[in-house]
């Protein structure tokens, strides 16, 4: 699931993912790329919500594992 995240983040900062006026989270971070020194939030929240939201659904995963691998 974090590779799907990171995946479809990608594709949206290089143009190919959802076009606007869909938000999207490779979108917000292309787009605050040029205003890095004024509003450097504008790249920094989206980067970071990526980043939170992967290492959750891979916590997630983990957790789910853990509880239907039997122990042996």
């Amino acid at each position: 699931m974090a590779l799907s995240i990171l995946l479809g983040a990608s594709l949206g900062y290089l143009g190919l993912g959802a076009q606007p006026p869909a938000a999207e989270w490779g979108l917000l971070i292309a787009d605050g790329k040029n205003f890095m020194s004024q509003a450097w939030w504008m790249t920094i929240f989206p980067g970071v919500a990526i980043v939170l939201t992967g290492f959750g659904f891979s916590l997630l995963g983990d957790g789910v594992a853990d509880l239907l691998r039997p122990e042996s």
